[in-house]
């Protein structure tokens, strides 16, 4: 990791917008009125989707996808002005957020300003033809970073929304050498050096596929070096794989806590149970009590938390990344709006920041997460699956409060009665 980052990112929320889809107008003055919703949900951070222009050729559906750029250093007229960029982030900054801007550095559309003006930049077979590394990517070309002369647009490029934004959520970050994001990283911080960097990672089985074809993807552990948060896709197989049944929730478990020793001391992982590119959480999660159970753990795990717009009402429907698919704010499927809140305030606690942190799989699909630091104990306890029972806790009988509800939770003998909903209470520990 960037040896400058600061663990106090971890007590982060990000707050994900598609502006196409995010309102009926689809544009970014239209998301204006929508900022103090959003800000009451606890965010601190609300990271804007491409809001660039979107190629033609080969485009995927009537409108394409946002990760099909045409040009780098304009905004999409069908989303409003440049003007109308710049004046939406000073508003989101009068309520004290930030913003991060989604940056696309491993391709451009097949018909982008770069390509026309640069087509040696882009990766080509022997015959000339452009080649991609990922075959089912057939709306973009792929950028060949061989050529330094990329590498000083590109940065020059950055410097300039530097100016606007506060950090940047890098797409395909892992086939972008690294070296690019270290210089990046480097020469952006002349203009702003409290920019933010979250790396999109990918899984070990990705990087293995591309490798055997002669290409190099970055590791997590590589990413560190440059970037200041990576997503979790690491674990997302075996995430996936515990969900549907197929491994235990004990290897699911060996997985996270595994993150807190490969990587630096100060790694962040965003965690999130969906994005513009994963199924909708509730569409996974039918059950609404297994939707708030696992909305609660994964805010309450180390690191900074995602919400993608519409996950606060339990959205099922994941919006299309190639055609118009509105948001419909008037039909929500459950409020999770006050878990959301809640779970962001705790995690402010220097407990949740810097405390010595650890997972443990009970029985019956039901995780402990516990953080110590000095003699307070704070200790979560999360029902994934619909179980119940009575669960051993380090803390000693008495009445303590659910952090998350208020509600009176007693512990005797150090035995504690869970009954489907999640438990945050904390304390001295008994050893």
């Amino acid at each position: 990791m960037a040896s400058q980052t600061d663990i106090k990112l971890r007590k982060m929320q990000i707050y994900s917008i598609f502006v196409r889809n995010h309102t009926k107008e689809g544009t970014l003055k239209a998301i204006e009125p929508d900022l103090q919703r959003i800000k009451d949900l606890g965010t601190d951070c609300i990271w804007l989707l491409p809001i660039y222009p979107i190629g033609r050729k080969d485009r995927k559906g009537k409108l394409g996808s946002p990760y099909s750029v045409k040009d780098y250093r304009a905004v999409d007229p069908k989303l409003g002005t440049w003007q109308d960029f710049p004046e939406l982030v000073k508003k989101i900054h009068e309520l004290g957020m930030k913003v991060m801007l989604d940056i696309v550095y491993n391709h451009t559309s097949r018909d982008s300003v770069l390509l026309q003006v640069h087509p040696e930049w882009f990766l080509h077979d022997h015959n000339g033809n452009l080649i991609n590394k990922n075959p089912d990517w057939t709306d973009v070309a792929e950028l060949d970073y061989s050529h330094k002369a990329l590498w000083n647009y590109q940065i020059e490029t950055l410097k300039r929304y530097a100016k606007i934004v506060d950090g940047f959520r890098c797409d395909v970050a892992p086939q972008v050498p690294i070296e690019f994001w270290k210089e990046a990283r480097k020469e952006v911080a002349k203009v702003n050096p409290k920019t933010i960097w979250l790396a999109e990672s990918t899984s070990k089985d990705y990087i293995k596929e591309l490798g055997q074809k002669g290409y190099h993807v970055s590791s997590d552990s590589e990413l560190y070096s440059a970037f200041d948060m990576t997503y979790d896709y690491d674990i997302d197989s075996i995430w996936r794989s515990y969900v549907k049944g197929d491994i235990t929730l004990k290897k699911y478990v060996d997985a996270l806590n595994t993150q807190g020793v490969i990587y630096p001391a100060n790694y962040i992982k965003m965690r999130g149970l969906e994005n513009h590119d994963q199924p909708r959480a509730h569409s996974i999660f039918i059950n609404e009590n297994d939707m708030y159970n696992w909305t609660a753990f994964s805010a309450f795990q180390k690191g900074s938390t995602l919400v993608y717009a519409g996950q606060e009402y339990g959205f099922k429907h994941t919006p299309d990344l190639f055609n118009s698919d509105k948001l419909d704010w008037d039909s929500p499927k459950m409020d999770l709006t006050n878990l959301i809140k809640t779970m962001h305030e705790l995690s402010q606690s220097d407990i949740q920041t810097s405390g010595f942190y650890r997972i443990t799989a009970l029985f019956d699909d039901i995780v402990e997460v516990t953080y110590r630091l000095g003699n307070i104990l704070r200790v979560g306890l999360f029902s994934l699956k619909g179980g119940s029972g009575e669960v051993p806790v380090n803390l000693p009988s008495d009445n303590y409060t659910n952090m998350i509800n208020n509600s009176l939770v007693q512990v005797q003998d150090g035995i504690l009665q869970i009954d489907y909903d999640p438990i945050i209470i904390q304390g001295e520990p008994l050893r």
